[in-house]
């Protein structure tokens, strides 16, 4: 029998304080995290408005003001007695799951917070240019009214440029357009001497443009991006469609509903949106979106649904729905749909308010949510950050299409975690090797959903409790995230650095290319002024000597030594 086959049993898991902790955390987040995330929403939303009121010009001028400070910070740094440098933002001010703790070690902090303008709309070149602290909220309250739109909108309103191009940015038009880092077209990026450099595809830079996505921050600090618009219309026109089966039928349904054949990329069939929920390992809803104007939604017989009032039902639940009533269309306000699944942080909302779904508490205190990710971390304890780490998952697998249904089975066997979210997106073909890339001569086998210049993958999202941990049973955490990396690493599968993380440093360099990487780092003097990306993704705490050590060794790749074996 194999591994897979085998039945996994779990002893029983004895309670402790925690548990009880957890269980009725919901009183402060009631009557502490929630008034205040309100109130830190309202002032974004004054600061938004105000900076609004600035003309471009006035936004570009106080921006090169605030480079010309970092600049200066940089230039104050002394290498030999200041830590690595790193930014002044607080660790739990973060949205990732990833703990923060290289900022515990002593380091050279610099204070990026006034970053949060955008600075252009060029309706000619098709450019938002923004600032790395402009969170998707903010661009969308301003471009969606032009009837434009960031070709990449992730979902959740906190979620900054900086964050989405540094790490991993992804929503349900990357199956067009692939990762948000793909729709950048220039990075203003100050280097760890203090030069500022404008960095694209085909200039001077052009390494540099390639290496920042997934670098974390560690080659220099992003000033600005320019990132593509793309015209939309008024309303998202969404059909919802029921599939059953086993999981691997559940997969393969995920594919059919989008996927054309190899090279049949602008057939007309191709949704601008796709997005699955599975809710079991029977049952899931396939969603599919075209963009609708405003004539078309309204006419006689369409259903319209402003899901984004907080009386509203929760997103997921919604979309639930089509398991009872079956395949239907209505059409969703189009910066609401964009932002359907932050009011109740997909479905984490129900661990956080047990309640928080009920239409009681919907309508009384729904216009208080979500939590604010940040306000949610700052109020854990350390004994309460270890429980989640270890009876709670939150990881995105990024996986070639082809092995959807393989992975669904993988995450069912040894998580058993449902609803599980399945987003599609291209990774690209580039004329170099990055952190991530297709599989080597993807285009040969000529798979449904690929063409010869970009692999389709799909963001397997693995978010919630275990069902283990509902009946009463042990689950080890960093166990299961161990298996999960290696199975990634198995499959030519990603893991995005938000979440915590379990690799060893060989481990993770057999999951990522380094090769670009390390070059652009001792390039552009990255090496002794920032610290690494694998140090600074590392699980634990991280000493400055630690650190240091390791950007004073010689670099060699996994890969290196798999190819002389080999």
């Amino acid at each position: 029998m194999s591994d897979l086959e085998a039945p996994l049993v779990r002893p029983k898991r004895k309670k402790v304080w925690v548990d009880y902790f957890v269980q009725f955390r919901w009183i402060l987040v009631i009557f502490v995290v929630l008034p205040i995330s309100f109130t830190l929403y309202f002032l974004t939303y004054l600061g938004d408005v105000r900076s609004e009121w600035k003309s471009y010009k006035k936004r570009q001028e106080e921006h090169e003001q605030n480079v010309k400070k970092v600049v200066k910070r940089l230039k104050e740094r002394n290498p030999s007695k200041d830590g690595l440098v790193c930014t002044a933002r607080k660790p739990w001010i973060a949205v990732g799951m990833r703990n923060v703790d290289y900022k515990r070690a002593r380091h050279f902090e610099v204070d990026l917070s006034a970053f949060r303008n955008i600075l252009e709309i060029d309706q000619e070149r098709m450019i938002a240019k923004c600032e790395p602290l402009v969170n998707m909220g903010q661009i969308t309250r301003t471009t969606v009214p032009m009837n434009l739109a960031l070709a990449v909108v992730a979902e959740l309103d906190d979620l900054t440029v900086g964050g989405l191009i540094n790490g991993y940015g992804i929503e349900g038009s990357s199956h067009l357009y692939g990762l948000f880092s793909d729709t950048v077209v220039a990075y203003e990026i100050c280097l760890a001497d203090g030069k500022v450099v404008r960095a694209t595809k085909d200039n001077e830079y052009s390494d540099l443009f390639y290496a920042i996505p997934w670098s974390q921050g560690t080659l220099g600090f992003l000033m600005s991006a320019e990132i593509k618009l793309i015209p939309i219309k008024e309303y998202m026109k969404l059909t919802y469609k029921p599939v059953r089966g086993n999981v691997k039928d559940l997969g393969q349904a995920y594919i059919d509903s989008f996927a054309p054949g190899f090279g049949d990329e602008d057939n007309e069939m191709v949704p601008d949106f796709v997005e699955t929920m599975i809710y079991n390992p029977h049952e899931g809803v396939c969603m599919t979106g075209k963009y609708a104007s405003k004539e078309e939604a309204k006419k006689k017989g369409n259903k319209i649904n402003s899901v984004g009032w907080w009386f509203k039902p929760w997103f997921y639940q919604h979309a639930q729905s089509a398991l009872k009533k079956g395949e239907f269309v209505e059409y969703i306000p189009t910066r609401e749909y964009y932002h359907r699944h932050t009011r109740c942080l997909y479905w984490e909302g129900k661990l956080i308010l047990p309640f928080g779904d009920q239409w009681w508490f919907r309508y009384l205190l729904g216009w208080l949510m979500p939590p604010k990710v940040s306000l949610l971390k700052a109020t854990q304890g350390e004994a309460i950050r270890n429980y989640y780490h270890e009876n709670h998952v939150i990881q995105d697998m990024l996986v070639p299409l082809y092995k959807v249904p393989d992975a669904l089975e993988w995450v069912d066997r040894e998580m058993e975690i449902y609803p599980l979210w399945l987003c599609p997106h291209r990774l690209y073909k580039l004329p170099c090797k990055t952190m991530i890339y297709p599989e080597p001569n993807f285009e040969q086998e000529r798979r449904q959903g690929d063409t010869p210049y970009a692999q389709m993958y799909t963001d397997v999202g693995v978010y919630y409790t275990p069902a283990s941990i509902f009946r009463g049973e042990v689950f080890d955490g960093a166990e299961a995230v161990r298996r999960l990396e290696s199975w990634l690493i198995d499959n030519h599968g990603f893991q995005p650095q938000y979440a915590v993380s379990e690799l060893d440093e060989k481990k993770f360099w057999r999951m990522f290319d380094a090769g670009l990487y390390e070059q652009c780092r001792n390039k552009y003097g990255a090496v002794g002024t920032f610290m690494s990306v694998y140090y600074k993704c590392k699980k634990g705490k991280k000493t400055e000597k630690e650190v240091q050590e390791a950007e004073k060794a010689q670099f060699e790749t996994p890969y290196a030594e798999v190819d002389q074996a080999e």
